[in-house]
This record gives C-alpha cells, sequence and structure tokens, in this order.
C-alpha cells in the first residue's frame, strides 16, 4: 500500500508546482506520513485518516504563519518606484482601463491619480504601486 502514498505524493507535489496557493504541498505531506503508518499498519482506514488529520493540521497551523509572510511579501523595488519620473508610452485612458509608462527603462501599465486622461510623451511622476500598475501624474 506505500507505492500508493508514494504515487499521490508525488501527483499533488506536481499539482503543486501548477497552482499559484501553498496549499497542495501539505497533502502531500500528507502522503508521505501515511505512507510511513503503511508500514506499521495495512488498515486503510488508519492510513487514510492519518493522511487526512495530518493534511488538515498541517493547512491550519501553517496557514497564520503563510499569512504574515504573503501579506508582507510585496517586492522592495516597489517600493522605489514611488517618486520617480516616466514617460507615458500609451495613452492613459480610465474609461478603457488603457495606459503604459516608461521608467528607467522598464514599461509598466498605469493609471492616473486623478482618473484623468494623459497622453502619449507627456512626462509622468509615480505616486504609488498598485498592485501591477503604478499611479502616476503627469509631471
Amino acid at each position: 500500500m506505500w507505492k500508493l502514498w508514494v504515487i499521490s505524493a508525488g501527483l499533488f507535489l506536481i499539482l503543486e508546482s501548477i497552482t499559484t496557493g501553498f496549499l497542495v504541498f501539505w497533502f502531500a505531506i500528507g502522503s508521505i506520513v501515511s505512507m510511513i503508518i503503511s508500514f506499521f499498519t495495512d488498515n486503510i482506514i488508519v492510513q487514510t485518516s492519518a493522511f487526512l488529520i495530518s493534511s488538515i493540521i498541517l493547512i491550519f497551523a501553517t496557514r497564520k504563519f503563510c499569512n504574515f509572510f504573503l501579506k508582507n511579501a510585496k517586492p522592495k523595488y516597489v517600493n522605489t518606484m514611488v517618486g520617480k519620473t516616466g514617460k507615458v508610452t500609451v495613452d492613459i485612458v480610465p474609461i478603457d482601463g488603457t495606459g503604459q509608462v516608461k521608467i528607467g527603462g522598464e514599461t509598466w501599465s498605469a493609471i492616473s491619480k486623478d482618473s484623468s486622461q494623459i497622453s502619449k510623451d507627456t512626462e509622468i511622476v509615480v505616486k504609488e504601486v498598485d498592485g501591477v500598475k503604478v499611479v502616476v501624474m503627469p509631471k
């Protein structure tokens, strides 16, 4: 029966590499726990219970820990973007949600701070970073 748990651990790890969350990994660890238990008993109910209990405990025990780090995981370079100047490369149109700026050689999607339209080639200054977009105002 231990082979089944090894295969399931491998499948869970492959699935974890495909997903963006950090949840399926704990099912792989639960499978490994069940594999170890399968060396001591052939009872599938005991093995499955060990899988479920260990997976659930690991999920709840690490959730707060992971959330703390994921919440504070804003890349450090993003904070350095505020105050930088650049140039609009694609008109910023709030109604369409379009717009791009070039700042220090990097192209960013952009929105205007006051929901105004900003034309191409206008000099801008970054006021904040909102996800993958910079919030800008004309210089």
